[in-house]
């Protein structure tokens, strides 16, 4: 299970970073994945991702190419409050909801016709929402949405 993107080692075109490393070298640069996923500011993430790069290019090309094709993705929650930087960080939220269908889908051994499966899907879904957590920050939506540019998760003060 992918519980953080960065700090697991990546998986969003289906290559994971770390899967491209020896198992020796998996700590250190889970490690340094880390740094990237938790620096205070773009600026000291982008520092952090071309050291990244600069150490593993030269021996593990396939680790660093899955890593920087997706540079600007995985850096994109810098563009948004820092009180969502937690929620966005993580794959959690997703693989949670969608628990509860795999697991009735494997009890049910199949899904069954598609107005069925996707009333299950629905109900299911619904029923699973009174544990979700509350979004942190969620008076800042407004905001989001208006398209209030955020840098390092601080807001622009409007003139």
């Amino acid at each position: 299970m992918m519980r953080h993107v960065i700090c697991e080692g990546l998986s969003l075109h289906g290559t994971n970073v770390l899967d491209n490393l020896p198992k020796s070298l998996q700590p250190k640069a889970k490690a340094k994945l880390h740094e990237i996923w938790m620096s205070e500011t773009r600026k000291e993430a982008e520092r952090t991702f071309d050291l990244f790069a600069f150490s593993y290019e030269a021996k593990y090309p396939t680790a660093t190419a899955c890593l920087v094709q997706d540079r600007e993705v995985l850096l994109a929650f810098y563009d948004f409050p820092a009180e969502y930087w937690r929620h966005l960080r993580t794959t959690k939220p997703i693989e949670s909801t969608f628990a509860t269908v795999r697991l009735r889908t494997a009890k049910t051994k199949g899904a069954g016709p598609r107005l069925a499966c996707l009333t299950m899907v629905f109900q299911l879904a619904l029923s699973e929402q009174k544990r979700w957590c509350k979004l942190n920050g969620y008076k800042l939506l407004a905001e989001v949405i208006a398209s209030v540019q955020f840098t390092d998760g601080i807001g622009a003060i409007a003139a």
